[in-house]
Protein backbone atom coordinates (compact mmCIF):
# COMPACT_ATOMS: atom_id res chain seq x y z
CA UNK A 1 0.00 0.00 0.00
CA UNK A 2 2.81 2.30 0.61
CA UNK A 3 4.65 2.04 -2.57
CA UNK A 4 1.51 2.50 -4.32
CA UNK A 5 1.12 6.11 -3.51
CA UNK A 6 4.73 6.81 -4.92
CA UNK A 7 3.43 6.46 -8.38
CA UNK A 8 2.40 10.91 -6.89
CA UNK A 9 6.05 11.27 -7.16
CA UNK A 10 5.78 11.56 -10.32
CA UNK A 11 4.72 15.57 -10.28
CA UNK A 12 7.75 16.72 -8.49
CA UNK A 13 9.88 14.76 -10.59
CA UNK A 14 8.30 15.99 -13.58
CA UNK A 15 9.39 19.27 -12.56
CA UNK A 16 13.19 18.39 -11.51
CA UNK A 17 13.26 16.58 -14.89
CA UNK A 18 12.16 19.96 -16.46
CA UNK A 19 13.97 22.90 -14.11
CA UNK A 20 17.87 24.27 -14.30
CA UNK A 21 21.07 22.92 -14.80
CA UNK A 22 21.84 19.04 -15.48
CA UNK A 23 23.66 18.57 -11.54
CA UNK A 24 20.47 20.19 -10.57
CA UNK A 25 18.08 17.51 -12.40
CA UNK A 26 20.65 14.62 -11.03
CA UNK A 27 20.83 15.72 -7.24
CA UNK A 28 16.88 16.37 -7.35
CA UNK A 29 16.31 12.81 -9.06
CA UNK A 30 18.52 11.23 -6.62
CA UNK A 31 16.97 13.43 -3.60
CA UNK A 32 12.91 12.14 -4.97
CA UNK A 33 14.39 8.33 -5.26
CA UNK A 34 16.17 8.28 -1.94
CA UNK A 35 12.78 9.82 -0.55
CA UNK A 36 10.64 6.88 -2.18
CA UNK A 37 13.73 4.34 -0.49
CA UNK A 38 13.26 5.87 3.18
CA UNK A 39 9.72 5.99 3.15
CA UNK A 40 8.70 2.38 1.80
CA UNK A 41 11.39 1.01 4.50
CA UNK A 42 9.67 2.84 7.31
CA UNK A 43 6.31 1.45 5.91
CA UNK A 44 8.58 -2.28 5.58
CA UNK A 45 9.84 -1.23 9.48
CA UNK A 46 6.73 -0.69 11.01
CA UNK A 47 5.09 -4.15 9.12
CA UNK A 48 7.40 -6.07 10.90
CA UNK A 49 6.19 -4.54 13.96
CA UNK A 50 9.10 -2.70 15.26
CA UNK A 51 8.39 0.19 17.47
CA UNK A 52 6.97 2.99 15.56
CA UNK A 53 7.92 5.71 17.91
CA UNK A 54 11.60 4.88 16.87
CA UNK A 55 11.01 4.39 13.15
CA UNK A 56 9.29 7.96 13.22
CA UNK A 57 11.86 9.63 14.85
CA UNK A 58 14.99 7.82 12.40
CA UNK A 59 12.85 8.34 9.09
CA UNK A 60 10.37 11.48 9.94
CA UNK A 61 13.86 13.79 9.85
CA UNK A 62 15.25 12.11 6.67
CA UNK A 63 12.12 12.76 4.92
CA UNK A 64 11.79 16.05 6.13
CA UNK A 65 15.86 17.07 4.81
CA UNK A 66 15.23 15.55 1.58
CA UNK A 67 11.81 17.60 0.96
CA UNK A 68 14.00 20.75 1.89
CA UNK A 69 16.65 19.26 -0.32
CA UNK A 70 14.74 19.20 -3.64
CA UNK A 71 12.83 22.47 -2.38
CA UNK A 72 15.60 24.21 -2.70
CA UNK A 73 15.70 22.89 -6.33
CA UNK A 74 12.57 23.31 -7.37
CA UNK A 75 10.75 25.49 -4.93
CA UNK A 76 7.43 24.85 -4.09
CA UNK A 77 6.81 22.02 -5.77
CA UNK A 78 8.68 20.27 -3.54
CA UNK A 79 5.47 20.55 -0.65
CA UNK A 80 3.25 17.85 -2.72
CA UNK A 81 5.98 15.29 -1.05
CA UNK A 82 4.56 16.28 2.36
CA UNK A 83 1.61 14.25 1.65
CA UNK A 84 4.18 11.58 2.46
CA UNK A 85 5.13 12.64 5.53
CA UNK A 86 1.49 13.31 6.73
CA UNK A 87 0.80 9.99 5.96
CA UNK A 88 3.60 8.73 7.37
CA UNK A 89 3.33 10.80 11.03
CA UNK A 90 -0.38 9.26 10.69
CA UNK A 91 1.01 5.40 11.21
CA UNK A 92 3.64 5.82 13.44
CA UNK A 93 3.01 8.35 16.18
CA UNK A 94 0.28 8.59 18.60
CA UNK A 95 -2.41 10.95 18.20
CA UNK A 96 -1.18 14.22 19.66
CA UNK A 97 2.20 13.99 17.76
CA UNK A 98 0.48 12.94 14.54
CA UNK A 99 -1.99 16.12 14.56
CA UNK A 100 1.18 18.26 15.44
CA UNK A 101 2.91 16.90 12.05
CA UNK A 102 -0.54 17.47 10.13
CA UNK A 103 -0.84 21.24 11.25
CA UNK A 104 3.08 21.79 10.69
CA UNK A 105 2.95 20.72 7.20
CA UNK A 106 -0.19 22.34 6.36
CA UNK A 107 0.85 25.56 7.69
CA UNK A 108 4.28 25.04 5.34
CA UNK A 109 1.85 23.96 2.73
CA UNK A 110 0.15 27.62 3.22
CA UNK A 111 3.26 29.91 4.18
CA UNK A 112 6.17 28.93 1.58
CA UNK A 113 3.72 29.73 -1.58
CA UNK A 114 2.29 32.99 0.30
CA UNK A 115 5.99 34.24 0.91
CA UNK A 116 6.96 33.12 -3.10
CA UNK A 117 3.59 35.15 -4.25
CA UNK A 118 2.42 31.61 -5.59
CA UNK A 119 -0.52 31.13 -3.10
CA UNK A 120 -3.23 31.35 -5.80
CA UNK A 121 -1.60 28.47 -7.95
CA UNK A 122 0.00 26.31 -5.52
CA UNK A 123 -3.09 26.28 -2.96
CA UNK A 124 -3.78 23.00 -3.71
CA UNK A 125 -0.65 21.00 -1.97
CA UNK A 126 -2.75 22.12 1.15
CA UNK A 127 -5.62 20.57 0.17
CA UNK A 128 -4.07 17.56 -0.94
CA UNK A 129 -2.14 17.32 2.15
CA UNK A 130 -5.71 17.93 4.36
CA UNK A 131 -6.98 15.28 2.28
CA UNK A 132 -4.09 13.02 3.04
CA UNK A 133 -4.29 13.59 6.85
CA UNK A 134 -8.42 12.91 7.17
CA UNK A 135 -7.99 9.95 5.45
CA UNK A 136 -4.98 8.48 6.89
CA UNK A 137 -6.23 9.50 10.50
CA UNK A 138 -9.67 7.51 9.33
CA UNK A 139 -7.81 4.41 8.61
CA UNK A 140 -5.59 4.57 11.43
CA UNK A 141 -8.57 5.47 13.61
CA UNK A 142 -9.98 2.10 12.12
CA UNK A 143 -7.30 -0.34 12.47
CA UNK A 144 -6.47 0.70 16.42
CA UNK A 145 -10.15 -0.30 17.20
CA UNK A 146 -9.30 -3.46 15.08
CA UNK A 147 -6.56 -3.58 16.83
CA UNK A 148 -8.17 -3.28 20.09
CA UNK A 149 -11.34 -5.56 19.19
CA UNK A 150 -8.92 -8.69 18.76
CA UNK A 151 -7.41 -7.87 21.29
CA UNK A 152 -10.35 -8.00 23.36
CA UNK A 153 -11.39 -11.04 21.85
CA UNK A 154 -8.03 -13.22 22.26
CA UNK A 155 -8.26 -11.92 25.82
CA UNK A 156 -12.05 -13.43 25.76
CA UNK A 157 -10.63 -16.60 24.28
CA UNK A 158 -7.99 -17.12 26.69
CA UNK A 159 -10.37 -16.96 29.60
CA UNK A 160 -12.59 -18.92 28.36
CA UNK A 161 -9.70 -21.50 27.62
CA UNK A 162 -8.65 -21.04 31.58
CA UNK A 163 -12.62 -21.65 32.17
CA UNK A 164 -12.66 -24.80 30.23
CA UNK A 165 -9.26 -26.20 31.86
CA UNK A 166 -10.50 -25.25 35.39
CA UNK A 167 -13.53 -27.00 34.56
CA UNK A 168 -11.73 -29.95 33.11
CA UNK A 169 -9.47 -30.24 35.77
CA UNK A 170 -12.07 -29.82 38.32
CA UNK A 171 -14.14 -33.02 36.41
CA UNK A 172 -11.13 -35.45 36.39
CA UNK A 173 -9.88 -35.07 39.99
CA UNK A 174 -12.89 -34.57 41.49
CA UNK A 175 -14.24 -38.21 39.96
CA UNK A 176 -10.81 -39.61 40.71
CA UNK A 177 -10.55 -38.65 44.28
CA UNK A 178 -14.05 -39.65 45.31
CA UNK A 179 -13.30 -43.42 43.52
CA UNK A 180 -10.04 -43.04 45.50
CA UNK A 181 -11.52 -42.23 48.32
CA UNK A 182 -14.30 -44.85 48.82
CA UNK A 183 -11.13 -47.40 47.74
CA UNK A 184 -9.42 -46.25 50.69
CA UNK A 185 -12.13 -46.85 52.90
CA UNK A 186 -13.66 -50.09 51.41
CA UNK A 187 -9.59 -51.68 51.78
CA UNK A 188 -9.60 -50.04 55.15
CA UNK A 189 -12.45 -52.00 56.26
CA UNK A 190 -11.47 -55.08 54.14
CA UNK A 191 -7.98 -54.84 55.79
CA UNK A 192 -8.20 -57.57 58.97
CA UNK A 193 -11.47 -58.98 57.59
CA UNK A 194 -10.55 -60.06 53.71
CA UNK A 195 -6.52 -59.20 53.24
CA UNK A 196 -6.52 -60.53 49.61
CA UNK A 197 -9.85 -58.18 48.79
CA UNK A 198 -7.86 -55.23 50.94
CA UNK A 199 -5.08 -55.70 48.50
CA UNK A 200 -7.06 -55.86 45.67
CA UNK A 201 -8.60 -52.46 46.69
CA UNK A 202 -5.31 -50.70 46.66
CA UNK A 203 -4.23 -52.25 43.84
CA UNK A 204 -7.22 -50.58 41.98
CA UNK A 205 -6.31 -47.18 43.97
CA UNK A 206 -2.55 -47.08 42.56
CA UNK A 207 -4.20 -47.83 39.06
CA UNK A 208 -7.14 -45.27 39.84
CA UNK A 209 -4.18 -42.48 40.41
CA UNK A 210 -1.93 -43.18 37.41
CA UNK A 211 -5.32 -43.21 35.42
CA UNK A 212 -6.10 -39.48 37.14
CA UNK A 213 -2.16 -38.47 36.39
CA UNK A 214 -2.71 -39.28 32.98
CA UNK A 215 -6.23 -37.76 32.73
CA UNK A 216 -4.72 -34.15 34.31
CA UNK A 217 -1.82 -34.26 31.68
CA UNK A 218 -4.34 -34.20 28.79
CA UNK A 219 -6.75 -32.54 29.80
CA UNK A 220 -3.83 -29.48 30.68
CA UNK A 221 -3.24 -30.02 26.82
CA UNK A 222 -6.73 -30.16 25.95
CA UNK A 223 -7.03 -33.77 24.11
CA UNK A 224 -8.74 -35.61 26.49
CA UNK A 225 -12.97 -36.15 25.90
CA UNK A 226 -14.96 -37.95 28.62
CA UNK A 227 -16.14 -40.43 26.24
CA UNK A 228 -20.04 -41.94 27.38
CA UNK A 229 -19.28 -45.73 27.58
CA UNK A 230 -16.04 -45.36 29.57
CA UNK A 231 -17.85 -43.20 31.99
CA UNK A 232 -21.12 -45.23 32.66
CA UNK A 233 -18.26 -48.16 33.24
CA UNK A 234 -16.98 -45.96 35.98
CA UNK A 235 -20.54 -44.90 37.50
CA UNK A 236 -21.34 -48.68 37.92
CA UNK A 237 -18.10 -49.32 39.70
CA UNK A 238 -18.13 -45.52 41.75
CA UNK A 239 -21.34 -46.84 42.75
CA UNK A 240 -21.36 -50.34 43.55
CA UNK A 241 -18.10 -49.94 45.68
CA UNK A 242 -19.89 -46.70 47.51
CA UNK A 243 -23.02 -49.15 48.29
CA UNK A 244 -24.99 -47.89 46.47
CA UNK A 245 -27.26 -50.17 43.66
CA UNK A 246 -26.92 -48.61 40.24
CA UNK A 247 -30.41 -49.19 38.43
CA UNK A 248 -28.90 -48.34 34.43
CA UNK A 249 -31.86 -48.03 31.69
CA UNK A 250 -30.19 -47.71 28.44
CA UNK A 251 -27.27 -47.67 26.91
CA UNK A 252 -24.26 -45.18 25.26
CA UNK A 253 -25.36 -46.58 21.90
CA UNK A 254 -29.08 -45.13 21.83
CA UNK A 255 -27.41 -41.72 22.22
CA UNK A 256 -26.98 -39.20 19.58
CA UNK A 257 -23.90 -38.99 18.85
CA UNK A 258 -23.32 -35.42 18.36
CA UNK A 259 -24.26 -35.43 22.95
CA UNK A 260 -22.25 -38.13 23.66
CA UNK A 261 -19.40 -35.77 24.62
CA UNK A 262 -21.06 -33.46 26.91
CA UNK A 263 -23.55 -35.80 28.35
CA UNK A 264 -19.85 -38.47 29.26
CA UNK A 265 -19.13 -35.23 31.53
CA UNK A 266 -22.52 -34.82 33.29
CA UNK A 267 -22.67 -38.42 33.70
CA UNK A 268 -19.41 -38.42 35.48
CA UNK A 269 -19.73 -35.04 37.51
CA UNK A 270 -23.75 -35.88 38.77
CA UNK A 271 -22.23 -39.69 40.00
CA UNK A 272 -19.22 -37.92 41.50
CA UNK A 273 -22.24 -35.68 43.88
CA UNK A 274 -24.30 -39.15 44.14
CA UNK A 275 -21.46 -40.79 45.51
CA UNK A 276 -19.99 -37.86 47.73
CA UNK A 277 -23.06 -35.86 49.13
CA UNK A 278 -26.30 -38.13 48.33
CA UNK A 279 -26.22 -40.65 51.28
CA UNK A 280 -28.36 -42.30 48.91
CA UNK A 281 -29.31 -46.27 48.60
CA UNK A 282 -30.10 -46.29 44.80
CA UNK A 283 -29.38 -44.32 41.50
CA UNK A 284 -31.05 -44.47 38.37
CA UNK A 285 -29.55 -43.24 35.39
CA UNK A 286 -31.85 -42.97 32.46
CA UNK A 287 -30.45 -43.00 29.11
CA UNK A 288 -31.97 -41.82 26.01
CA UNK A 289 -31.78 -40.65 22.19
CA UNK A 290 -31.13 -37.09 23.41
CA UNK A 291 -31.47 -37.15 27.33
CA UNK A 292 -30.09 -38.03 30.19
CA UNK A 293 -31.49 -38.50 33.92
CA UNK A 294 -29.89 -39.43 37.19
CA UNK A 295 -32.15 -39.98 40.21
CA UNK A 296 -30.80 -40.72 43.57
CA UNK A 297 -32.89 -41.36 46.79
CA UNK A 298 -30.73 -39.58 48.91
CA UNK A 299 -30.69 -36.34 51.07
CA UNK A 300 -31.84 -34.47 48.58
CA UNK A 301 -30.47 -30.44 47.67
CA UNK A 302 -30.58 -28.39 50.23
CA UNK A 303 -30.96 -25.20 48.48
CA UNK A 304 -27.28 -23.99 48.73
CA UNK A 305 -25.34 -22.47 45.82
CA UNK A 306 -24.17 -24.66 43.18
CA UNK A 307 -20.84 -25.42 43.55
CA UNK A 308 -17.99 -24.91 40.81
CA UNK A 309 -18.60 -28.69 39.20
CA UNK A 310 -22.47 -27.74 38.75
CA UNK A 311 -21.84 -24.17 37.34
CA UNK A 312 -19.52 -26.17 34.72
CA UNK A 313 -21.66 -28.39 33.55
CA UNK A 314 -24.76 -25.79 32.96
CA UNK A 315 -21.74 -24.10 30.87
CA UNK A 316 -21.31 -26.74 29.00
CA UNK A 317 -24.79 -28.31 28.61
CA UNK A 318 -25.47 -24.29 28.01
CA UNK A 319 -23.00 -23.91 25.10
CA UNK A 320 -24.40 -27.43 23.47
CA UNK A 321 -27.54 -26.38 23.18
CA UNK A 322 -28.98 -28.46 25.81
CA UNK A 323 -31.28 -27.96 28.64
CA UNK A 324 -29.73 -28.26 32.55
CA UNK A 325 -32.33 -28.91 35.42
CA UNK A 326 -31.89 -30.13 39.05
CA UNK A 327 -34.43 -30.47 41.55
CA UNK A 328 -35.99 -33.01 44.13
CA UNK A 329 -36.70 -36.60 43.10
CA UNK A 330 -40.54 -38.09 41.87
CA UNK A 331 -41.45 -38.20 45.54
CA UNK A 332 -39.94 -34.92 47.02
CA UNK A 333 -36.91 -37.08 48.43
CA UNK A 334 -33.57 -37.06 46.91
CA UNK A 335 -32.00 -35.32 43.72
CA UNK A 336 -33.05 -35.48 39.84
CA UNK A 337 -30.65 -34.07 37.48
CA UNK A 338 -31.63 -33.81 33.81
CA UNK A 339 -30.28 -32.50 30.57
CA UNK A 340 -32.19 -32.54 27.11
CA UNK A 341 -31.32 -31.23 24.09
CA UNK A 342 -33.67 -31.17 21.13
Amino acid sequence: MATVWLLFLIYPLAEVLTTGSALGKTLGTVGIAAFAVVYVHGFRALYKELAPSRIAAIHLPLLVLLICAVGLHIGPGALGMGAFVVSFAMFTLTFVPRMIVLAVVTTACLLVPWFNGTLRDDFFYTLIVVLVGAITAVIRTVGDRDDEYNALRNELVIADERDRVARDVHDVLGHSLTAVTVKAELAERLIDIDPERAKAELAAIRALTREALGEVRATVTGLRVARLADELDRARTALDDAGIRVELRGDASVVDPRYRLVLGWVLREAVTNVVRHSNALTCVIDLGGESLNVVDDGVGIDGSRDGNGLRGLRDRVRSTGGKFTLGAGPDGAGTDLKVVFG
